[in-house]
Protein backbone atom coordinates (compact mmCIF):
# COMPACT_ATOMS: atom_id res chain seq x y z
CA UNK A 1 0.00 0.00 0.00
CA UNK A 2 2.72 2.69 0.94
CA UNK A 3 6.57 2.22 -0.97
CA UNK A 4 9.13 4.59 -0.34
CA UNK A 5 12.15 4.10 -2.19
CA UNK A 6 15.45 5.98 -1.44
CA UNK A 7 13.68 9.79 -0.10
CA UNK A 8 16.28 11.86 0.47
CA UNK A 9 15.20 15.65 1.64
CA UNK A 10 18.05 18.69 1.99
CA UNK A 11 16.99 22.10 3.60
CA UNK A 12 19.70 24.06 1.86
CA UNK A 13 22.70 22.10 2.84
CA UNK A 14 21.41 19.83 5.51
CA UNK A 15 20.10 16.62 4.67
CA UNK A 16 17.27 16.15 6.83
CA UNK A 17 16.59 12.65 5.62
CA UNK A 18 18.84 9.98 3.02
CA UNK A 19 18.25 7.00 1.10
CA UNK A 20 15.06 6.04 3.58
CA UNK A 21 13.38 3.09 1.97
CA UNK A 22 10.24 1.17 3.60
CA UNK A 23 6.96 -0.54 2.45
CA UNK A 24 3.86 -1.42 4.75
CA UNK A 25 1.78 -3.51 3.51
CA UNK A 26 -1.76 -3.58 3.16
CA UNK A 27 -3.85 -4.17 6.71
CA UNK A 28 -0.50 -3.67 8.58
CA UNK A 29 0.50 -1.00 11.38
CA UNK A 30 4.06 -0.04 11.23
CA UNK A 31 5.21 1.64 14.07
CA UNK A 32 8.05 4.73 13.48
CA UNK A 33 10.39 5.92 15.67
CA UNK A 34 13.28 7.65 15.88
CA UNK A 35 14.75 11.11 18.48
CA UNK A 36 13.87 14.22 18.25
CA UNK A 37 15.01 15.69 14.18
CA UNK A 38 15.68 11.70 13.02
CA UNK A 39 13.41 12.49 10.23
CA UNK A 40 10.23 10.82 11.05
CA UNK A 41 8.24 14.36 10.63
CA UNK A 42 10.28 15.09 6.90
CA UNK A 43 9.17 11.77 6.03
CA UNK A 44 5.78 11.37 6.81
CA UNK A 45 5.13 15.12 5.09
CA UNK A 46 6.40 13.54 1.81
CA UNK A 47 4.19 10.24 2.30
CA UNK A 48 1.49 12.59 2.47
CA UNK A 49 2.26 14.87 -0.26
CA UNK A 50 2.76 18.37 1.58
CA UNK A 51 6.55 18.38 0.38
CA UNK A 52 8.20 17.00 -2.68
CA UNK A 53 11.40 15.02 -1.99
CA UNK A 54 14.82 16.39 -3.02
CA UNK A 55 15.05 13.10 -4.77
CA UNK A 56 13.69 9.32 -4.33
CA UNK A 57 10.02 8.33 -4.60
CA UNK A 58 6.98 7.33 -2.59
CA UNK A 59 3.87 5.93 -3.78
CA UNK A 60 0.43 5.34 -2.28
CA UNK A 61 -1.95 2.53 -3.35
CA UNK A 62 0.31 2.67 -6.55
CA UNK A 63 0.36 6.11 -7.01
CA UNK A 64 3.17 8.39 -6.83
CA UNK A 65 2.98 11.16 -4.10
CA UNK A 66 4.05 13.83 -6.59
CA UNK A 67 3.02 13.25 -9.89
CA UNK A 68 0.11 11.65 -8.91
CA UNK A 69 -0.67 13.99 -5.49
CA UNK A 70 -4.15 13.89 -5.79
CA UNK A 71 -4.95 10.24 -6.32
CA UNK A 72 -2.37 9.45 -3.58
CA UNK A 73 -3.76 12.41 -0.94
CA UNK A 74 -7.36 10.83 -1.53
CA UNK A 75 -5.88 7.82 -0.22
CA UNK A 76 -4.19 8.75 3.07
CA UNK A 77 -6.09 10.30 6.25
CA UNK A 78 -2.81 12.66 8.16
CA UNK A 79 -2.83 13.19 11.80
CA UNK A 80 -0.30 15.63 12.00
CA UNK A 81 1.42 16.53 15.79
CA UNK A 82 0.14 19.96 15.96
CA UNK A 83 -3.60 19.71 14.02
CA UNK A 84 -4.83 23.31 12.54
CA UNK A 85 -8.62 23.39 13.44
CA UNK A 86 -10.99 26.50 13.03
CA UNK A 87 -11.93 27.24 17.05
CA UNK A 88 -15.11 29.02 15.73
CA UNK A 89 -16.43 25.78 14.20
CA UNK A 90 -18.17 23.22 16.13
CA UNK A 91 -17.18 19.50 16.20
CA UNK A 92 -19.44 18.48 13.80
CA UNK A 93 -19.32 21.68 11.50
CA UNK A 94 -15.64 21.25 11.45
CA UNK A 95 -15.82 17.45 10.62
CA UNK A 96 -18.69 18.53 8.14
CA UNK A 97 -15.96 20.67 6.36
CA UNK A 98 -13.55 18.28 6.30
CA UNK A 99 -15.38 15.61 4.82
CA UNK A 100 -16.43 18.27 1.86
CA UNK A 101 -12.56 18.53 1.29
CA UNK A 102 -11.75 15.73 0.59
CA UNK A 103 -14.53 14.62 -1.55
CA UNK A 104 -16.98 12.57 0.60
CA UNK A 105 -20.71 12.51 -1.31
CA UNK A 106 -23.52 14.65 -0.04
CA UNK A 107 -25.49 11.80 0.71
CA UNK A 108 -22.69 10.48 2.93
CA UNK A 109 -21.24 13.62 4.58
CA UNK A 110 -23.42 13.27 7.54
CA UNK A 111 -23.09 9.37 8.03
CA UNK A 112 -19.47 9.53 7.84
CA UNK A 113 -19.26 12.65 10.23
CA UNK A 114 -21.76 10.62 13.07
CA UNK A 115 -19.55 7.11 12.19
CA UNK A 116 -16.22 8.62 13.25
CA UNK A 117 -17.65 10.38 16.08
CA UNK A 118 -18.54 7.50 17.63
CA UNK A 119 -15.29 5.80 16.74
CA UNK A 120 -13.72 8.53 18.55
CA UNK A 121 -16.26 9.03 21.28
CA UNK A 122 -16.60 12.62 20.94
CA UNK A 123 -20.55 12.74 20.13
CA UNK A 124 -21.47 13.85 23.25
CA UNK A 125 -19.37 16.95 22.03
CA UNK A 126 -20.68 17.46 18.55
CA UNK A 127 -22.54 20.80 18.95
CA UNK A 128 -19.22 22.19 21.03
CA UNK A 129 -16.81 24.57 19.72
CA UNK A 130 -13.50 23.52 19.35
CA UNK A 131 -12.48 26.75 21.43
CA UNK A 132 -13.86 25.02 24.33
CA UNK A 133 -12.07 21.70 24.08
CA UNK A 134 -10.13 20.03 25.89
CA UNK A 135 -6.84 19.13 24.58
CA UNK A 136 -7.50 15.63 24.51
CA UNK A 137 -10.96 15.71 23.28
CA UNK A 138 -9.06 18.19 20.45
CA UNK A 139 -6.89 15.16 19.53
CA UNK A 140 -9.78 13.04 19.24
CA UNK A 141 -11.48 15.65 16.70
CA UNK A 142 -7.87 15.45 15.40
CA UNK A 143 -7.70 11.60 14.55
CA UNK A 144 -11.33 11.65 13.65
CA UNK A 145 -10.77 14.31 10.94
CA UNK A 146 -8.12 11.79 9.94
CA UNK A 147 -10.86 8.91 9.46
CA UNK A 148 -13.70 11.23 8.25
CA UNK A 149 -13.29 10.29 4.48
CA UNK A 150 -12.55 6.62 5.12
CA UNK A 151 -9.47 6.51 3.55
CA UNK A 152 -7.33 2.99 3.47
CA UNK A 153 -4.20 4.46 4.81
CA UNK A 154 -3.49 6.69 8.02
CA UNK A 155 -0.76 8.25 8.52
CA UNK A 156 -0.89 9.48 12.47
CA UNK A 157 1.75 11.55 14.23
CA UNK A 158 1.64 10.88 18.38
CA UNK A 159 -2.05 10.16 18.02
CA UNK A 160 -2.21 9.69 22.16
CA UNK A 161 -0.23 13.30 22.85
CA UNK A 162 -2.65 14.93 25.47
CA UNK A 163 -4.78 11.86 26.12
CA UNK A 164 -5.42 11.17 30.19
CA UNK A 165 -4.86 7.05 30.90
CA UNK A 166 -7.92 5.94 30.06
CA UNK A 167 -8.20 7.75 27.03
CA UNK A 168 -5.05 6.22 25.48
CA UNK A 169 -6.41 2.78 26.46
CA UNK A 170 -9.54 3.95 23.83
CA UNK A 171 -7.19 5.12 21.41
CA UNK A 172 -5.25 2.27 21.36
CA UNK A 173 -7.95 -0.24 21.23
CA UNK A 174 -9.58 1.94 18.19
CA UNK A 175 -6.27 1.77 16.76
CA UNK A 176 -6.06 -1.75 17.04
CA UNK A 177 -9.54 -2.19 15.34
CA UNK A 178 -8.29 -0.66 11.93
CA UNK A 179 -5.79 -3.74 11.64
CA UNK A 180 -6.56 -5.74 8.47
CA UNK A 181 -9.30 -2.80 7.09
CA UNK A 182 -6.78 -0.21 6.84
CA UNK A 183 -3.23 0.75 6.78
CA UNK A 184 -1.64 2.37 9.34
CA UNK A 185 1.42 4.27 10.05
CA UNK A 186 1.84 5.15 13.83
CA UNK A 187 4.66 7.34 14.58
CA UNK A 188 5.16 7.78 18.73
CA UNK A 189 7.63 7.80 21.13
CA UNK A 190 5.65 5.88 23.37
CA UNK A 191 7.62 2.43 23.26
CA UNK A 192 5.07 0.34 24.76
CA UNK A 193 2.82 1.59 22.62
CA UNK A 194 4.38 0.23 19.35
CA UNK A 195 4.87 -2.87 21.30
CA UNK A 196 1.00 -3.31 21.67
CA UNK A 197 -0.05 -2.22 18.29
CA UNK A 198 2.71 -2.43 15.64
CA UNK A 199 3.28 -5.60 13.30
CA UNK A 200 6.72 -4.23 12.33
CA UNK A 201 8.71 -1.04 13.21
CA UNK A 202 10.97 1.57 11.37
CA UNK A 203 13.51 3.16 13.25
CA UNK A 204 15.13 6.12 11.79
CA UNK A 205 18.15 7.68 13.41
CA UNK A 206 19.94 10.74 12.13
CA UNK A 207 18.10 10.47 8.65
CA UNK A 208 18.89 7.27 7.76
CA UNK A 209 17.01 4.06 8.52
CA UNK A 210 18.52 1.76 10.83
CA UNK A 211 16.35 -1.68 11.65
CA UNK A 212 13.05 -2.20 10.09
CA UNK A 213 11.79 -6.06 11.36
CA UNK A 214 9.17 -6.90 13.76
CA UNK A 215 10.30 -6.14 17.45
CA UNK A 216 10.68 -9.73 18.50
CA UNK A 217 13.29 -10.58 15.97
CA UNK A 218 14.62 -7.24 16.05
CA UNK A 219 15.44 -8.18 19.85
CA UNK A 220 16.10 -11.43 19.50
CA UNK A 221 18.86 -10.01 15.99
CA UNK A 222 20.40 -7.57 19.01
CA UNK A 223 20.23 -9.69 21.78
CA UNK A 224 23.69 -11.44 21.27
CA UNK A 225 24.84 -14.23 23.47
CA UNK A 226 21.70 -15.98 25.11
CA UNK A 227 21.37 -14.70 28.80
CA UNK A 228 20.11 -17.11 31.47
CA UNK A 229 19.79 -16.20 35.33
CA UNK A 230 19.35 -18.82 37.94
CA UNK A 231 19.42 -18.56 42.00
CA UNK A 232 21.05 -21.42 43.67
CA UNK A 233 21.44 -23.14 46.99
CA UNK A 234 25.14 -24.85 47.17
CA UNK A 235 28.88 -24.23 47.69
CA UNK A 236 29.10 -21.10 45.57
CA UNK A 237 33.31 -22.49 44.19
CA UNK A 238 31.58 -25.81 43.64
CA UNK A 239 28.29 -24.70 41.45
CA UNK A 240 30.43 -22.20 39.51
CA UNK A 241 32.39 -24.75 38.22
CA UNK A 242 29.87 -27.42 37.52
CA UNK A 243 28.08 -24.33 35.36
CA UNK A 244 31.09 -23.27 34.08
CA UNK A 245 31.68 -27.09 32.37
CA UNK A 246 28.14 -27.30 31.09
CA UNK A 247 28.23 -27.47 27.25
CA UNK A 248 26.98 -24.46 25.67
CA UNK A 249 27.97 -22.57 28.78
CA UNK A 250 30.27 -19.24 27.93
CA UNK A 251 30.70 -17.16 30.93
CA UNK A 252 29.86 -17.53 34.46
CA UNK A 253 29.08 -14.61 37.31
CA UNK A 254 28.34 -15.20 40.88
CA UNK A 255 26.63 -12.85 43.23
CA UNK A 256 26.27 -13.64 46.97
CA UNK A 257 22.44 -13.55 47.62
CA UNK A 258 22.88 -14.79 51.13
CA UNK A 259 25.14 -17.42 53.04
CA UNK A 260 24.98 -20.37 50.69
CA UNK A 261 22.73 -18.79 47.94
CA UNK A 262 23.87 -17.36 44.91
CA UNK A 263 22.52 -16.03 41.49
CA UNK A 264 24.28 -16.89 38.98
CA UNK A 265 24.32 -15.10 35.35
CA UNK A 266 25.19 -17.50 32.55
CA UNK A 267 25.86 -16.37 28.54
CA UNK A 268 26.15 -18.93 26.19
CA UNK A 269 26.10 -18.55 22.28
CA UNK A 270 22.41 -17.82 20.34
CA UNK A 271 22.07 -20.90 18.77
CA UNK A 272 21.98 -22.99 22.24
CA UNK A 273 19.80 -23.53 24.57
CA UNK A 274 21.45 -23.95 27.94
CA UNK A 275 18.09 -23.85 30.01
CA UNK A 276 17.71 -27.81 30.38
CA UNK A 277 21.41 -28.60 30.47
CA UNK A 278 21.81 -26.17 33.59
CA UNK A 279 18.84 -27.21 35.63
CA UNK A 280 20.20 -30.52 35.02
CA UNK A 281 23.50 -29.62 35.99
CA UNK A 282 22.16 -27.88 39.15
CA UNK A 283 19.82 -30.73 40.54
CA UNK A 284 21.86 -33.61 39.59
CA UNK A 285 23.97 -32.22 41.59
CA UNK A 286 21.87 -32.24 44.64
CA UNK A 287 22.03 -28.07 45.09
CA UNK A 288 18.70 -26.10 45.65
CA UNK A 289 17.29 -24.78 42.40
CA UNK A 290 15.06 -21.53 43.53
CA UNK A 291 14.83 -19.56 40.16
CA UNK A 292 15.73 -19.73 36.75
CA UNK A 293 14.61 -17.11 33.66
CA UNK A 294 16.32 -15.92 30.59
CA UNK A 295 17.18 -12.55 29.85
CA UNK A 296 15.44 -10.38 27.27
CA UNK A 297 16.36 -7.80 25.79
CA UNK A 298 13.53 -5.01 25.77
CA UNK A 299 12.35 -2.57 22.53
CA UNK A 300 13.32 0.02 25.00
CA UNK A 301 16.88 -1.81 24.97
CA UNK A 302 16.66 -2.00 20.90
CA UNK A 303 15.97 1.21 20.57
CA UNK A 304 18.50 2.87 22.70
CA UNK A 305 21.48 0.91 21.12
CA UNK A 306 20.14 1.47 17.56
CA UNK A 307 19.34 5.33 17.89
CA UNK A 308 22.96 5.58 19.92
CA UNK A 309 25.40 4.20 17.11
CA UNK A 310 26.45 6.42 15.13
CA UNK A 311 27.61 3.83 13.43
CA UNK A 312 24.61 1.39 12.83
CA UNK A 313 24.26 0.04 9.64
CA UNK A 314 20.50 -0.27 8.30
CA UNK A 315 19.40 -3.76 8.73
CA UNK A 316 16.62 -4.73 6.72
CA UNK A 317 14.58 -8.45 7.36
CA UNK A 318 10.89 -9.06 6.04
CA UNK A 319 9.07 -10.10 8.15
CA UNK A 320 7.59 -13.53 9.09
Amino acid sequence: MVEVDRLTKYYGNHVAIEDVSFSVTEGEILGFLGPNAAGKTTTMRIVTGFMPPTSGTARVAGFDVVRQAQEARRRIGYLPEQVPMYDDMTVRGFLTFCARLRGVSGAAVAERVRTVMDATQIAERADSLILKLSKGFRQRVGIAQAMVHDPPILVLDEPTVGLDPRQIVEVREMIRGLRGSHTVILSTHILSEVQMLCDRIVIINEGRITAIDTPENLTARLRGNQQVTLVVRGPAESVTHALAATPGVASVQHHLLEQEVGRYDLEAAPEADIREPVAACVVGAGWGLREMGSVEMSLEDVYIKLTADDQAEPAEAAAA
